[in-house]
């Protein structure tokens, strides 16, 4: 089904940023961007018929943004494994250090001499049996772990944080702050557009017959996914979000909630003179569309067989699967999911709770690898993690506080796995990479070339690449070496 690209047009955007002027409303903005992330009626009975489904086109491809909200101690994600390595942490971590016995040793095709491992928890499936999750998907090469990644201003040492010789990230260890930096990329400037959205602008014109956003949330507004021309869709991951008042209606139904949503339109259809009416009524008209005809594709099951879990990132992954499935229907070749999973701010009872997170993590990443293997797109959708920051090396007791660099995972078929990219940290309190007296790590790898390395793989060319990380002319590695061309 063709829908007209209203909210990708460029004169379209302009008049309402002119609205948006003439009113000098903020509360406008709010408004605007709220109707952007809600859905609408479900889908007429008597509707359109949606396109039939078929085959992901060879050039299709999706990154999926996987956020660990609060702050990832990846301290106890990769953990030192040869005798030495292992003693130095054990001593650091304190009542955090997990059992040599249960780590779940790794074998990377090249390393700086030490020897690494997983947490226990990273190989745990869908149904609790080790061997199907996240370990298994490294050592078969589609899963890569990136050491020492954070947000930077510049290439940063100890000494010259220390004297504050060059630039930082402002607010390092404030949340709201450091998750908008992760996101948008430019953390000394102020926020505008994330960097997922700048990626989405740029490559939008991909999606020659889009019939809905390339970006989609799955998990409420983010900074990822803000673009200048190219909005984020939001969705429930149950599917596209109804106006209470109109669920259950069809287009001919002569229930409550099928004269409600024709009145909805008939009123939204109305001629108006006020500006801020003409583009209120606009944009809720077509979320009303779209997220009608989001539901009518949708309804179909799901062409393939594996399961999920019941968790909140189980359901999200699983929906951005099925809008994967079926990205030919709604006309994209290019797509950028968001999922967030909080509950990562452990400062204290840590050891338990991040265990069952991880386990979450592990059981539910591997099966959207895997339905991807079942749609015959492994290679062409790429999940990598983010989250606010790392954690202290040392420990408050029974827990962890706020840290810098931390460590990540990229899961895809593209993937060059069974390795680990960038440069993991000397692991001494007051040592090299300390940036103060309890282990908070200096990045060795900037988000920016994380992100761009991504980018280069999403279609991104070298000379376009300022458009989406500004910064990155400031770092030596552009491209980290983690993917496939």
């Amino acid at each position: 089904m063709n829908h007209p690209q209203r909210r990708f047009d460029p004169g379209r955007r302009r008049f309402i940023g002119q609205c948006c002027a003439a009113v000098g409303a903020t509360g406008m903005l709010s408004t605007l961007a709220q109707l952007r992330l809600i859905g609408a009626v479900a889908s007429p009975a008597n509707g359109p018929t949606p396109p039939r489904a078929g085959a992901l086109p060879p050039d299709y491809k999706a990154l999926v943004c996987l956020f660990l909200s609060g702050g990832n101690d990846a301290n106890n994600m990769v953990v030192p494994f040869d005798s030495a390595g292992y003693a130095g942490y054990a001593a650091g971590r304190g009542t955090l250090a997990l059992p040599r016995a249960q780590l779940l040793g790794l074998a990377p095709r090249t390393g700086d001499g030490r020897e690494w491992a997983l947490h226990s928890s990273l190989d745990a499936g869908v149904s609790g049996a080790t061997g199907a999750g996240l370990k298994s998907l490294f050592d078969s090469g589609k899963m890569a772990l990136l050491g020492n990644v954070g947000t930077l201003v510049v290439p940063t040492t100890k000494a010259q944080y220390a004297a504050r010789s060059v630039p930082l990230p402002p607010q390092l260890f404030s949340h709201n702050d450091q998750q908008v930096e992760w996101q948008s990329s430019l953390p000394d400037r102020p926020f505008a557009t994330g960097w997922g959205g700048r990626l989405a602008d740029l490559t939008n014109a991909f999606n020659s017959n889009a019939s809905i956003s390339m970006s989609i949330s799955l998990n409420g507004q983010n900074a990822f996914q803000v673009g200048r021309e190219v909005v984020q869709f939001g969705m429930n991951p149950g599917g596209a979000v109804a106006l209470t008042s109109s669920r259950g209606a069809t287009a001919s139904g002569t229930n409550l909630a099928s004269i409600r949503a024709r009145a909805q339109g008939d009123l939204l259809a109305l001629p108006n003179a006020n500006l801020f009416e003409t583009a209120f009524a606009g944009i809720t008209a077509g979320a009303i569309s779209d997220s009608a005809m989001l539901s009518e594709v949708l309804a179909a099951p799901p062409p393939f067989t594996t399961a999920f879990s019941t968790s909140s990132l189980g359901q999200q992954l699983q929906m951005i699967a099925r809008l994967i499935a079926v990205a030919p229907q709604l006309g994209l070749k290019r797509q950028i999911f968001f999922a967030r999973v909080g509950g990562w701010d452990l400062h204290d009872q840590q050891l338990g709770a991040h265990a069952n997170l991880f386990a979450d993590v592990s059981a539910n990443v591997a099966a959207l690898y895997q339905a991807t293997v079942e749609l015959g797109c492994a290679g062409q959708v790429t999940t990598f993690t983010a989250s606010d920051f790392g954690r202290t090396y040392n420990t408050n007791g029974d827990g962890s506080d706020h840290g810098w660099g931390s460590h990540h995972f990229v899961v895809g078929g593209a993937v060059k796995g069974g390795q680990i990219y960038g440069r993991m940290p000397d692991l001494t309190i007051r040592g090299p990479d300390d940036s103060g007296t309890r282990g908070s790590w200096i990045p060795t790898t900037s988000v920016d070339e994380y992100s761009a390395t991504l980018a280069r793989w999403f279609g991104v060319s070298a000379t376009e690449m300022p458009v989406v990380l500004p910064n990155i002319g400031r770092f030596a590695n552009p491209d980290l070496g983690f993917m496939n061309a």
